[in-house]
């Protein structure tokens, strides 16, 4: 009866761990998206992520009457302290970025919300006439 258990068991126990790591590691796409951050928060009831969401600003590329169809929504991994900063910083300039991202296979609870995640920030400089911050007079 051990024997037959060791020979069921074992083999199912090994597809589970393989399966785990292929949704951990894999990706299934890598992309860049181009807007401004309009959020950014920690959320979770148990496993607490860095969220995120950009603005598209696709001005009508997008056939849409919903506005929240042009907002992309992102995770920050654990361990990207720098980049959610950078990320924060450009959230509050209102400066327009490319957000770089990979996507994968299913949403894990401990890892985010959504299944794209935050893999590099480039920064264009270009931050709008209103969110300009003006140097103070002595």
């Amino acid at each position: 009866m051990k024997r037959i258990l060791l020979w069921v068991v074992g083999p199912l126990t090994l597809i589970s761990l393989i399966a785990l790591l292929f949704l951990y590691y894999a990706s299934y796409s890598e992309g860049v998206r181009a807007g401004t951050v309009i959020k950014l928060s920690k959320k979770g009831v148990v496993f607490k992520t860095w969220e995120g969401q950009l603005s598209l600003n696709s001005f009508g590329a997008v056939k849409s009457d919903n506005q929240l169809s042009e907002v992309f929504e992102f995770s920050v991994e654990k361990g990207q302290d720098s980049l959610y900063h950078e990320l924060e910083e450009v959230s509050l300039s209102g400066e327009r970025i490319n957000l770089y991202y990979v996507e994968r296979y299913a949403i894990l609870p401990w890892r985010g919300s959504t299944k794209y995640f935050v893999e590099k920030v480039e920064r264009s400089g270009q931050i709008p006439d209103n969110k300009k911050r003006f140097p103070v007079q002595p």
